[in-house]
């Protein structure tokens, strides 16, 4: 049997955003991923199309798999000829297994790479304002597991021997047993005013930090409902989190948003919410793809030079339009001395990526006001004006501009259809987890929520979200349909939208 490669990745800490580059590289080419419970969903973005997804999750209560048979799953995908993707959150060779993982395929003769990641400890410390180290009171530092019960006869760990001075002791999965481990440290030494942070769900947007000493952690962990994952820091830096916890300053710090545009889409509105300190999850309800007809891009690009208007209706039109021209032409001048029309903002700013400048944007991003600022210049009588749009594009554009004596040509450059949630990771975290607010950007985004409805049925004890519009026309098909408009932008841009959300949910 052809042998394969299993690669032993550190997922990091949860933010997506700290995978590591060579981590990034080996998820874009993997052939089989075999991922955890705290696997940010956002990972498996970047897989290629066909890629096997195999959850071998754990969490308190709950084992999808065994170990064992974790490790029987990497050989036999590995004994396929597979490139296997073994993604740990945190890092492999931290608490995470991987040892025992490594020894398996040395022993079956299985090539494998350890690739290390960001470990809780360094997250919850980075992310909370805690140094791990400091040159005056901090020398040692100590990474221990708090899964083992402290009581028990036959525990690993050494509770008493532990340093008590100049050191900072980070305890893994220790929620669950908080009171014991307090009590056993400090019968071992440790002065009951040592400062204590423990940091839930540590560099995720909604990263809480119960704050208190030794002698009182407990009990103010009880009042605080501090819940796993968390990573609890004992030693006296454990006090400068107050002062330099940057990241709870953040507007958008400790609120989940869900962002419902495509995948191709979606990175740029997330990015600009999780600047802000918001952890996202990207809900792909629609997927767009580039549906041009060759034929109809020979006819269209045979005469490009001789129409007088270039419309688009939307960002995507303008990216697979470009797509296509560079596939007939090497030089932008080839487009000729037309004008160019966007429906708004954000597609004249995908516009100038081009190096194009844009002669008319209406005050508002909708067809309507783009007909009617292309009637207003007086030009469109037995003008010739090519409309770039996709498979859902509304006919009141190409209608108004016909009404005024144009001749218009629609130009279909892509497609838009609905992605199927019933497997998909960010769609079974919004079941368990809920949100703050969910973010609609389109009327197809909105109609195919509600289809998918039974794919995102919430838990009885996640957050319900707020609905929040990007604009009139996708807040007109919410309300067609049934669903409440709780927050609408000022304006239908994505800038205007993320300053709305801030307005509404910012600190």
């Amino acid at each position: 049997m052809p042998k394969g490669v299993v690669y032993l990745v550190g997922a990091g800490p949860g933010n997506p955003d700290l995978l590591t580059v060579r981590a990034k590289q080996l998820i874009e080419s993997a052939e089989v991923l075999v991922y955890d419970y705290l696997v940010h969903p956002a990972f498996t973005h970047l897989l290629p199309e066909g890629c096997e997804q195999i959850c071998v999750g754990k969490r308190k209560g709950f084992h999808s798999k065994k170990q064992e048979e974790i490790q029987e799953i990497l050989l036999a995908k590995a004994g396929e000829g597979k490139r296997v993707v073994r993604l740990k959150g945190g890092d492999p060779f931290i608490f995470g297994r991987g040892g025992e993982e490594a020894l398996a395929l040395a022993e079956a003769g299985i090539p494998f790479e350890v690739v290390p990641g960001i470990t809780s400890a360094m997250g919850a410390s980075a992310f909370s304002g805690i140094p791990l180290t400091n040159r005056n009171t901090n020398a040692t530092l100590v990474f221990v597991t708090g899964h083992e019960d402290p009581e028990k006869m036959d525990t690993t760990v050494d509770w008493g021997s532990l340093p008590k001075q100049n050191a900072t002791i980070c305890i893994y999965m220790g929620v669950a047993n908080l009171s014991r481990i307090a009590g056993r440290l400090s019968e071992g030494g440790f002065s009951m005013d040592t400062p204590v942070a423990c940091v839930e769900w540590a560099t995720m947007g909604h990263q809480r930090i119960c704050r208190g000493q030794l002698g009182t952690i407990s009990e103010t962990a009880k009042a605080f409902g501090l819940k796993a994952p968390a990573i609890i820091i004992v030693g006296e830096t454990a006090g400068m989190s107050e002062n330099l916890s940057w990241f709870e300053k953040k507007p958008l710090q400790g609120r989940r948003l869900v962002v419902t545009r495509s995948q191709g889409q979606a990175s740029e509105l997330s990015s600009m919410l999780e600047k802000l300190g918001a952890e996202v999850i990207g809900l792909p309800l629609i997927t767009i793809s580039g549906n041009v007809n060759p034929q109809t891009a020979e006819d269209v690009f045979s005469e490009i030079a001789s129409y007088d208007w270039l419309v688009f209706s939307s960002p995507n039109g303008v990216r697979y339009f470009f797509e296509a021209f560079f596939k007939k032409f090497e030089d932008i001048r080839s487009l000729g001395f037309l004008r160019i029309a966007a429906v708004g903002k954000s597609t004249a700013k995908e516009i100038k990526k081009y190096f194009v400048s844009t002669d008319l944007v209406p005050e508002q991003a909708n067809a309507e006001s783009l007909a009617e600022a292309l009637v207003a210049t007086d030009s469109l009588d037995s003008a010739k004006v090519l409309v770039v749009a996709g498979n859902l594009g509304r006919d009141v554009l190409l209608d108004k501009l016909e009404e005024a004596r144009a001749i218009v040509d629609r130009f279909e450059v892509y497609k838009t259809e609905q992605t199927d949630l019933s497997e998909n990771p960010a769609a079974k975290m919004f079941r368990e987890q809920g949100a703050d607010g969910i973010l609609f950007t389109s009327s197809s985004g909105v109609r195919s929520f509600i289809d998918q409805a039974k794919h995102l049925q919430l838990s009885g004890d996640a957050l319900r979200p707020k609905t929040i519009s990007i604009g009139p026309i996708t807040s007109a098909t919410m309300k067609q349909i049934g669903m409440p408009v709780d927050l609408e932008a000022k304006e239908a841009s994505l800038e205007s939208l993320v300053e709305s959300v801030v307005k509404r949910f910012g600190k």
